[in-house]
């Protein structure tokens, strides 16, 4: 089975909130928010690049405010994932979504920003590792 983020369903199996921010768009639970010109959903794609900064700890739309973290186990909304394998924000118009495949587009952001546990879950820890993009 091929790695799936179906962007619902999504809940926090495990983590601390480490704030609240107010959103500039609709996100749901386990996203990846970065900032841009507010927080949004992150995107690895060149030119409409938001490097993954935050994991989502809510569903919301513009102006909500939801609690979001910095290291979690998201769970409920992947599937076939393979243990151990990292994970990517992902590039085209899946703005909030991740992925099992490195963004080679040259400068879209391939920084690691989690692991998978087991095929439906995947720790998440963005913002943990320098910036990367692809070359």
């Amino acid at each position: 089975m091929a790695f799936a983020d179906a962007q619902t369903g999504g809940f926090i199996a495990w983590g601390e909130p480490v704030g609240y921010v107010t959103l500039s768009g609709t996100v749901s639970t386990g996203d990846i928010l970065g900032y841009s010109s507010g927080w949004v959903r992150a995107l690895a794609t060149v030119g409409t690049a938001i490097q993954g900064r935050l994991i989502a700890g809510a569903d919301g739309v513009s102006g909500d405010k939801i609690p979001v973290f910095k290291l979690a186990v998201v769970s409920g909304r992947h599937s076939g994932a393979t243990a151990g394998n990292p994970i990517y924000v992902a590039e085209g118009t899946d703005n909030g979504k991740v992925t099992e495949t490195a963004p080679s587009t040259t400068n879209d952001c391939n920084t690691i920003i989690g692991r998978a546990l087991t095929a439906t879950e995947l720790l998440l820890f963005p913002d943990v590792k320098a910036d990367s993009l692809a070359a």
